[in-house]
């Protein structure tokens, strides 16, 4: 504990819990959303977060037929399962299990997104909003694989980052929102203590098991929103604990959410419909 207090002065306390629901999007894809439109301004700069936890196929395999995006960027991480995907610039792969998509929707992109059938689908996708200077920035994305994703090893947890810095261990680096993404497993009755940013957005979103923070538990499937310090600590319950952890600084900025489209003003928004129906989305 004295380790601790030497290097840790504030704890970030809890402030908000989002339990997932269950949705359907795409062409039938069965989900648990997890942070949306009513949780924009509390998780500036995350925008959505959908969960997959499925073990059948029937949930998922319809998949996301091509669809576009703008004003914003995509994470797709899996713990297990496939996932096929293809985009408007040529580019097409796979992401499998302990592995991510990275993906600046930016000026325009069109792509789909095909789970393939197995024996589970595990992961989430996060949207992260782009700031008004980076909204309309050249389309691309870049794939980490497992073999980039370095493991931290505590006692009764590991780390992997997937971006940004746990201790000395760094992660990917993104092309723009400098976000921290970890995907933490921790034994039954483990802590795992996470240094943070002071200033930034900071969630975990428990992926499997149940997690204690404080006096309090908090089941999978939910999103648990801190306030501002140095560091949060999460206990595993009972059960093993897998959750992620993200940081990020807020933006501050107006949002204009239509679909798969987020811009600053309303007609920012009217503009990027309309140069779908024109065939000018695509601007790179």
């Amino acid at each position: 504990m004295k380790r601790k207090k030497a290097l840790f002065v504030k704890e970030r306390k809890v402030v908000q819990t989002v339990q997932g629901i269950n949705a359907v999007d795409g062409a039938g894809v069965h989900l648990t959303r997890v942070l949306g439109h009513s949780t924009v301004k509390a998780f500036d700069p995350f925008l959505m977060l959908d969960s997959f936890d499925s073990e059948n196929p029937q949930d998922y395999i319809k998949g996301f037929p091509m669809h576009p995006h703008r004003g914003i960027e995509t994470v797709t991480y899996l713990v297990q399962g496939r996932i096929e995907h293809q985009d408007s610039l040529g580019n097409k792969g796979v992401i499998e299990p302990g592995c991510s998509q990275w993906m600046t929707g930016g000026s325009g992109i069109l792509h789909q997104e095909m789970p393939q059938a197995e024996k589970r689908m595990l992961g989430f996708q996060l949207w992260l909003n782009l700031p008004k200077s980076e909204k309309m920035t050249e389309p691309k994305y870049f794939e980490i694989r497992k073999e980039d994703i370095p493991i931290f090893k505590g006692d009764g947890y590991t780390v992997g980052v997937v971006s940004g810095v746990y201790h000395d261990v760094e992660g990917a680096r993104p092309h723009h929102i400098q976000a921290m993404i970890l995907d933490l497993t921790v034994e039954s009755g483990k802590t795992v203590i996470i240094p943070t940013k002071k200033g930034e957005t900071v969630f975990a979103f428990i992926i499997e098991g149940d997690g204690q923070i404080g006096n309090v538990r908090y089941k999978e499937k939910s999103a648990v929103l801190f306030d501002d310090g140095d560091y949060i600590e999460v206990q595993a319950a009972d059960t093993p604990l897998r959750f992620a952890a993200f940081s990020a600084p807020a933006l501050n900025e107006p949002v204009a959410w239509g679909g798969p489209i987020v811009m600053n003003t309303e007609e920012e928004l009217k503009q990027a419909f309309a140069d779908l129906e024109e065939g000018t989305f695509i601007k790179k």
